[in-house]
């Protein structure tokens, strides 16, 4: 076990650019199941979870060639499905949610798949039926083994059909095309998740030589190929490190520009600060964030609280609201959070509030937070990291704080941002990591 010692109090000031999209990232890698051909991925974020997802394709016989730095070739063309079957997988599927991705691939090209109940954050239900029902609209059968807690999926023929999914789940969906891709048929998705990690992961394929339509709207059509082959492919900025980048720009930043956002992909991103009182400038495909001894919250038009809340693309995602917490404790004026998807993903308030913030919390999914403008500063303390974006958020509120803070348990940040200490302390921050 890690653990972060922050020095609070540092500005930062200089140049970032943003890591690869993880959740894009664990999608295309998948990806590369459904060919026997190479496929080269770059911008390949060099997180945990990306890394435990590369050595698990590689145990069941995925070859991979890592060309330069997040840049790598994959080749799926002699895999052991046998190993698929084993303990040792299924333990490693339990402590990583991406490898719920693999399901989809490995039915749609070799008609069956066996996955374990994935890991990941404990912020509440995360549910895979809408995975399993789209499978079982294209045909395929399935059955879980309680004792093993494992899924076994079968179909000998995948078929295309109309399907309308019960949540606009981004995993679910990009599950489901990937096995439909060489369905029999047209495969027809309604309320299909549409952020950018899905339209890419819709342009590899099609690269590929599938034919998906509809791409960036929630109606998705798939016409089912026989066979697909290589390519390559760049991932995107990830939009979460954007924003969590604003976020510590807007509380202890002197002046700091983030390189190469992918602005177009940023949907309300920005916009969601500014409602803080964020100042964002642009400029081409950059965001300045200058420094602002104060930032005012907006109030709505009839002069009522602003409430800041996630939603399906292209509304405001739900992985930033924690960071978007944190910078409204030093604004000035009050604003109520919606975190609507996931009921204890706000629990981390608690760690904030003996801090020194002002937040109430109404119920698992609903905080008033009342800023301090600058006046009160967040007292250091002790923290334990309860998952990747309450991480994040902590390791922000520590760099505000006055004295030196611990935030343990950082394994669950290096799930999400790369080499994350290095570089805020080249921008000035004052970061250590050491072993408990």
């Amino acid at each position: 076990m890690e653990s972060f010692i922050i020095e609070g109090g540092h500005r930062l000031k200089g140049t970032i650019t943003p890591q690869g999209a993880k959740n894009e990232a664990l999608e295309v890698i998948c990806a590369i199941l459904l060919t026997s051909d190479p496929v080269r991925i770059k911008n390949i974020p060099e997180i945990l979870d990306v890394k435990n997802l590369i050595r698990l394709l590689k145990d069941i016989g995925v070859k991979i060639t890592h060309n330069a730095e997040n840049d790598y070739t994959f080749q799926a063309d002699e895999l052991n499905l046998d190993y698929l079957e084993s303990q040792e997988f299924v333990s490693k599927c339990s402590s990583l949610r991406g490898s719920v991705l693999m399901i989809g691939p490995l039915l749609g090209r070799f008609g069956k798949a066996t996955i374990a109940k994935p890991g990941g954050d404990k912020i509440g239900r995360r549910r895979l039926d809408t995975h399993f029902l789209g499978f079982k609209h294209l045909g395929a059968k399935f059955v879980k083994d309680p004792e093993r807690d494992v899924f076994k999926i079968e179909s000998k023929k995948l078929k295309g059909c109309y399907m309308l999914l019960d949540e606009a789940s981004v995993t679910g969906t990009a599950n489901i095309i990937m096995a439909a891709v060489m369905a029999k048929g047209t495969t027809t998705i309604y309320n299909a998740a549409c952020e950018p990690y899905i339209q890419q992961l819709c342009h590899l394929l099609n690269a590929m030589g599938a034919n998906i339509s509809g791409i960036a709207s929630n109606l998705i059509s798939i016409v089912g190929v026989d066979k697909l082959h290589g390519a390559d492919h760049t991932i995107l900025p990830d939009m979460i490190e954007v924003g969590s980048f604003i976020g510590m720009a807007a509380m202890v930043g002197d002046g700091v520009r983030i390189k190469n956002v992918s602005l177009k992909d940023l949907g309300i991103i920005p916009d969601a600060f500014r409602r803080l009182g964020v100042k964002i400038e642009t400029e081409g495909d950059d965001l300045i964030i200058p420094h602002q001894p104060h930032y005012v919250v907006d109030s709505f038009i009839d002069g009522t609280i602003m409430t800041l809340a996630d939603a399906p693309w292209p509304g405001l995602t739900p992985d930033l609201i924690s960071v978007l917490l944190v910078v409204a404790t030093q604004a000035r004026g009050s604003v109520l959070i919606h975190q609507k998807m996931f009921e204890s993903r706000l629990f981390f308030v608690d760690k904030l509030i003996d801090m020194g913030a002002q937040i109430i919390l109404c119920d698992p999914h609903r905080a008033v937070v009342v800023g301090h403008d600058h006046k009160l500063i967040l007292r250091a303390g002790r923290m334990t990291s309860p998952d990747i974006r309450a991480g994040i958020a902590l390791l922000i509120a520590a760099m505000s704080a006055e004295g030196t803070s611990c935030i343990a348990n950082i394994a669950q940040i290096d799930r999400g941002y790369e080499n994350i200490e290095n570089r805020l302390n080249k921008l000035g921050a004052c970061i250590k990591r050491v072993d408990d």
